[in-house]
């Protein structure tokens, strides 16, 4: 280590002190100029590597932040939060066993901080532990109580257990605390049904405070949405999902040609000619991919699986695609990508299953079968079917405005940026059935399509149908999906805990004549709306 003058340590005080400020404020660029000027002075200097990992996070510079969290835990062994942070970090990079790795270093220093206990609990939920997970959310809550950030966390993860009324009494005691929470309002109108207009009238305050902050205002406008839904107050939902969407697409970067590029090479790349030309992958028969359109019923047939004996459900992997990048050297940050397909097609199918297995087995359970419910996993099917040759995979069906609206209507975190705008829903819905006609057709009999109208209308005849494609024994267990007491991290957490209901068919047509402009789409591309 340098040796520093007494002046120069109260000068790296001052600029750690001033940039961790700037941090919290918002003030990225000084967070890092603070950082700079103090690693000019000392360059091992632990807390400006730690800042600049944090300020690499905020500005989405995942390899800065890979990097400088690396240098805090080669300067300080015993670096709790860095540990945590890699670990967190690994795990979104589908480096299961790395992140494994960077959380039993953490969990060696048995940290007290409770930065480091929310981090823990935030990566042990993106692998899927979420009852591990609720015990370290739990004990930040209690080493620093009324914190908002964790208390929002441990109510998120109540409500994925099924318990909301203790996370609706968190959520009210985040908004006693900060009153404006978006966050806060929003998780709390998606937890439990609407019983009066009391909530609803106080979001629109918010939203009229905050009219130049379209984050925010999403978060309220989406929340007010679902609220008057709940109440019935059909003219007034749609037209604060339609304010929430537009909102939301003021932030969001969505690129049109892109996506209609990636769906063109799809189409003309991946041939049964292609197909027929590459060795088959693993033979491993565990896997189940439920997959489709969001907000179509994958969790509601995942749940019908999972609720066997020999299966597990492991949640929505992003670990096929992750496989893909990782061996086709993909350094694009968007996930799905003309180019990545374009690498992915000269990969080794045995490659790919063994590494998909190999990341996912920490979140497949000790069960004979697991269930990947990543919707997405829809563009990749020749690639799952030549990598995984006995993997089962089951496609969701589901009427076309039913799907475009309920994907419409949700507020997601980082994906189906398309859904934000009327038009740009219905063309990539249009894209999507394309692309399935053809995969259908290319690959006759390897998935199974199942009608999300006929399943939540006659369950039993569809799950026994399911289960014979699975080549599953029939269990009873699977018509009580709903009682299962395993944890739902999707934006249906809160409906599968009730049995299969009719209530969602057709409920655009309470706003047919506001989706004009979506339904016109759908019948430009020749899809029948009915």
């Amino acid at each position: 280590m340098n040796k520093i003058q007494p002046e120069q340590a109260a000068e790296l005080q001052a600029l750690m002190k001033r940039g961790f400020a700037a941090l919290a404020s918002g003030r990225i660029e000084e967070a890092g100029d603070c950082c700079q000027q103090a690693l000019k002075i000392q360059p091992d200097l632990v807390q400006a590597h730690f800042l600049v990992g944090l300020v690499g996070l905020e500005t989405k510079d995942r390899a800065t932040a890979f990097r400088a969290f690396q240098s805090v835990v080669k300067l300080d062994k015993d670096h709790a939060a860095a540990w945590a942070q890699l670990a967190r970090m690994y795990m979104s990079e589908g480096q299961v066993n790395k992140a494994d790795a960077a959380l039993r270093e953490t969990q060696r220093i048995r940290p007290t901080d409770p930065i480091v206990l929310d981090l823990i609990g935030m990566t042990l939920s993106q692998m899927g532990e979420y009852g591990v997970a609720k015990a370290f959310f739990a004990r930040a809550n209690t080493s620093r109580p009324n914190h908002p950030p964790y208390m929002l966390n441990l109510a998120n993860n109540l409500v994925y257990h099924g318990d909301t009324e203790t996370a609706d009494i968190i959520f009210r005691d985040v908004i006693r605390i900060l009153p404006d929470s978006p966050q806060a309002h929003w998780a709390l109108a998606g937890s439990a049904k609407a019983r009066d207009g009391e909530h609803i009238d106080q979001m629109r305050a918010l939203a009229a405070k905050h009219d130049n902050n379209p984050r925010a205002q999403a978060f309220y406008l989406y929340a007010i949405g679902k609220e008057c839904e709940d109440l019935k107050r059909w003219d007034e939902a749609f037209e604060a999902f339609s304010a929430g969407a537009a909102a939301r697409r003021k932030t969001v970067e969505y690129d049109e040609a892109a996506e209609q590029a990636m769906f063109d090479y799809l189409q003309e790349a991946y041939t049964r000619e292609w197909f027929d030309g590459l060795p088959e992958g693993s033979p491993n028969p565990s896997p189940v991919f439920v997959l489709g359109q969001p907000r179509t019923g994958t969790t509601l047939v995942e749940r019908i699986i999972a609720a066997h004996s020999q299966v597990h459900s492991a949640g929505e992997l992003q670990q096929f695609g992750l496989a893909l990048r990782r061996l086709s050297n993909y350094r694009n940050p968007r996930r799905f990508t003309r180019e990545l397909f374009e690498l992915a097609k000269t990969t080794d199918p045995t490659k790919v299953g063994n590494m998909y297995l190999q990341t996912s087995s920490r979140m497949a359970g000790d069960a004979p079968r697991f269930v990947d419910k990543l919707p997405q996993n829809y563009l990749m099917i020749p690639l799952i079917l030549k990598a995984l040759p006995n993997a089962k995979i089951v496609h969701l069906v589901r009427n076309p405005m039913d799907a475009c609206f309920a994907s419409f209507k949700q507020l997601f975190a980082d994906a189906y940026l398309h859904s934000y705008q009327q038009g740009e829903m219905a063309r990539h819905h249009a894209r999507y059935r394309k692309l399935m006609d053809i995969w259908r057709e290319r690959f006759p009999g390897r998935f199974f399509d199942i009608s999300y109208e006929e399943t939540a209308a006659d369950l039993e005849p569809n799950a026994r149908a399911l289960l014979d494609y699975l080549e599953l024994p029939w269990e009873d267990a699977c018509l009580e999906f709903h009682k299962q007491d395993s944890a739902v991290s999707t934006a249906s957490a809160v409906q599968v805990r009730e049995p299969a209901h009719t209530r969602s068919i057709g409920r655009w047509k309470k706003y047919q004549s506001g989706l004009t402009e979506m339904q016109d789409e759908l019948r430009k591309a020749g899809i029948s709306i009915e």
